[in-house]
């Protein structure tokens, strides 16, 4: 038998943009019975159950309108007659709340009027009493299917294509396949993760291809930008906002907490989060808890945080720009994701392919780079990373009027900056590492690489350990 205060967290149809591409996984229903009869409710709570779904039942309407402010579901069974009240009117203020659930109407003395009154206030449907525990499944099964239909159209709608399921980064680099390794391994878990990372080497596309190797990829996964100009903006992005006046589906902004309950919520550099934001956030992280701004009304939100940061966050908690409670919270399991200019070996590979795929979209065929082009990508030290690198070999192709990329198509600023490896003022073992990487970039055996560097293939053994590089 249900328990009356066993209140799931809440759930929600997905904001089509911000929906994940990949077909979902089945998750049960979360669902609210809501009748002043204790048998029907626990006659609808054991069917139910039965089949894997989440309930939570109400015996009058004022629970009912308290339980849809707090939590979210996606099937609400709403008895006509509540006592005093009519259970009718409750329809348009339990869908300002839940605007993606289904309402199915259930009364004792259905008639084609109180079916056109439930239908014109948002009702999906209606069962007549007495059921069958057939007809409570087809109709569970008819909710289900409408659900998964709207989470499909919803990906269409976006029109993405990419399967991020299918994600597999382009490298030879032991470091990003070693980060790539741990992130599906940590994806099967609800643990709050950090990536680390420089601008551009891809941690928001890792922390999208974890949403969708995990349980949760039938949820949103939306990503939000810690780095606003306003606190008070992002504060509505986060945790949503109080409608002014009576709540309507049109007003009512649930914010991302809300949205991505039961999914994945990304937040871009987190150390740059304003100070008055953060001890909501960490509510968020520990207890699953928000609230809105200007509302006192707590919520829940069985939300996943995948934090990304190219900033020392210890350094910014030394600093009094993080709190040391987010810091715990946040940085339980990271993951790191190296920089470009320490995996030269990936540049070819990473330029190739943006140029097939750049050449493809303008219906043009480009046989390659020239030697020279190609030692200027394996030489720039890529502050951009591999966004760096995809933009500048786009540019390259819409320019390029031959059948290879020369120096001519490279941006001028690659050319003209009049600096070696040695006027980056690096420090000398991070010139030999550079240096050493380019070198195995090239080279066509270890072999080769030695005799090209000046040293015996043990002593360039031993550097590849040094460095990782093996």
């Amino acid at each position: 038998m249900p328990m009356e205060t066993n209140l799931p967290y809440p759930s929600h149809l997905p904001d089509p943009t911000t929906i994940s591409p990949h077909p979902p996984r089945p998750r049960p229903l979360r669902v609210l019975v809501v009748d002043d009869e204790a048998n029907i409710r626990m006659t609808l709570g054991l069917c139910l159950e039965a089949s894997g779904h989440e309930i939570t039942s109400c015996a009058n309407a004022h629970q009912a309108i308290q339980t849809v402010t707090a939590h979210a579901f996606d099937l609400i069974f709403l008895d006509v007659r509540l006592g005093v009240s009519n259970g009718l009117d409750l329809i348009p203020a339990m869908l300002a709340h839940c605007p993606w659930a289904k309402v199915i109407v259930i009364t004792a003395y259905a008639s084609a009027e109180t079916a056109m009154i439930a239908m014109d206030r948002g009702a999906a449907d209606y069962l007549p009493k007495p059921f069958t525990p057939a007809q409570v499944q087809l109709v569970v099964r008819k909710v289900d299917q409408q659900r998964k239909l709207e989470l499909k159209l919803g990906a269409l709608q976006v029109g993405e294509r990419s399967d991020w399921a299918d994600f597999q980064p382009l490298t030879t680099s032991s470091e990003m396949r070693q980060a790539v390794d741990l992130a599906r391994r940590l994806a099967t878990g609800d643990t709050t993760l950090l990536i680390r990372g420089e601008p551009g080497s891809g941690k928001e596309r890792l922390a999208r291809a974890i949403h969708a190797w995990s349980h949760r990829d039938g949820g949103a996964c939306t990503a939000v930008s810690c780095q606003t100009t306003s606190a008070d903006s992002l504060n509505a992005i986060l945790f949503g906002t109080a409608p002014i006046g009576a709540p309507s589906i049109a007003t009512i902004n649930r914010g991302a907490a809300g949205l991505c309950d039961g999914g994945t919520l990304i937040l871009k550099e987190i150390g740059a989060i304003p100070m008055t934001i953060q001890p909501r956030l960490v509510r968020l992280l520990r207890d699953k808890e928000y609230e809105r701004h200007d509302d006192f009304v707590l919520r829940k939100s069985d939300v996943r945080v995948i934090a990304t940061t190219s900033e020392d966050l210890d350094r910014s908690a030394a600093r009094d720009r993080l709190r040391s409670d987010l810091l715990l919270a946040v940085n339980i399991v990271q993951i790191e994701l190296p920089p470009l200019r320490q995996r030269l070996e990936d540049i070819r590979l990473l330029a190739d392919h943006f140029r097939d795929a750049a050449a493809r979209a303008s219906h043009r065929t480009i046989g390659g780079f020239t030697d020279d082009a190609m030692d200027v990508l394996l030489t720039h030290p890529w502050p951009g990373n591999v966004r760096e690198l995809r933009g500048v070999v786009e540019r390259a192709v819409s320019l390029c009027g031959s059948s290879r990329i020369d120096l001519e198509h490279l941006p001028p600023t690659m050319l003209c900056r009049g600096e070696s490896a040695l006027e980056n003022l690096m420090p000398l073992d991070a010139l030999e590492e550079m240096h050493i990487r380019r070198v195995l970039a090239t080279a066509k055996s270890l072999e080769a690489a030695a005799a090209i560097l000046g040293i015996d293939p043990a002593t360039l053994w031993r550097r590849r350990k040094q460095y990782g590089l093996d």
